[in-house]
Parts: C-alpha cells; structure tokens; sequence
C-alpha cells in the first residue's frame, strides 16, 4: 500500500501553478484552512480529491460548507485536521489518531510526538512576512509515514 496525499493550508485565495504542479498525481489534497476563496477549492479538485476545513479567514457563506475540525481515513491511518493546533481539543493517543495536520501558523511543521505525527504544511498562499511558501506531501506506506515539506519556488506572485 502506498497513498500519497498533498497537504496544503493558509492560501489566502492564491492557488499559485507551482502548488498545482507539485501536487499533482496525489491520492487526496487536505487542505487545512484559510483557503481564502472558494475557486481555490475547485482548483484543487481538478487535482483530486480534496478533504478541507474552515480556517479563520474563511468567512461568508461560501465558507459555511466547510467544517471547523474533521476527522478522516485515508490509506488506513486516522487524520485529524484543523486549523490552529493550539484550538486541538482532543488527545490524539487515546483517540487512535496516526496524524494531526494543522496550518495557521505559516510554519512548516514535522514532529512526532508520543507516536502522532504533527504536520503543518506551511503557507502556499502569499508570502508573509520572511517566512517561506510551502506545502507537504504525506506518503501513506505499509512502512510507516513519510512526510515531506516542498518549498515553492520565489520567482511566482510574492
């Protein structure tokens, strides 16, 4: 078994070509809030499929769609997703959860912790401050998990 899924967050509205590029061929895209705009989320499901929650941003009816926090299965792992991972209300070891993604703070994000994948993708959307422009790609393996943060490239809208 090998799923790769594409984790996105904060994009504010920008679907920038380099994210739809280097998601392409994934599985699943989890975007984890801020999307920004709704046309963001249909660019994404030309992709694949796309599993996405409301981040603080996302206001207006347009958003109402999309839940606060989601719990899903993808290649036999549970994921939760939300946006602010200082919002997490639940523990994720005694709840069975394999991986909690989270966006919000434009960081990227690798750490286990008590056997839970942390992963925050970064911001794809546009730059912000001096920190960088990014997504993740997230390999579902019989092996295990395989995380990994793609830095998107400068020269595109900053």
């Amino acid at each position: 078994m090998h799923v790769r899924i594409g984790v996105i967050s904060d994009t504010h509205g920008l679907l920038r070509a380099e994210a739809e590029q280097r998601l392409a061929g994934v599985a699943h895209i989890v975007h984890a809030g801020d999307i920004g705009r709704p046309d963001v989320i249909a660019g994404l499901r030309r992709i694949a499929p796309v599993i996405a929650i409301r981040g603080n941003v996302d206001t207006g009816q347009w958003a109402e769609r999309y839940p606060d926090t989601k719990m899903v299965r993808l290649g036999g792992r549970s994921i939760y997703v939300l946006h602010d991972i200082h919002e997490l209300q639940l523990d994720p070891v005694s709840c069975g959860v394999d991986v909690v993604i989270s966006g919000h703070s434009h960081r990227p994000r690798i750490e286990i912790i008590q056997g839970v994948l942390y992963l925050n993708p970064g911001s794809a959307g546009p730059r912000r401050f001096n920190l960088p422009v990014t997504l993740a790609i997230l390999e579902l393996t019989s092996g295990g998990l395989r995380p990994f943060i793609h830095h998107l490239g400068s020269a595109s809208i900053d």
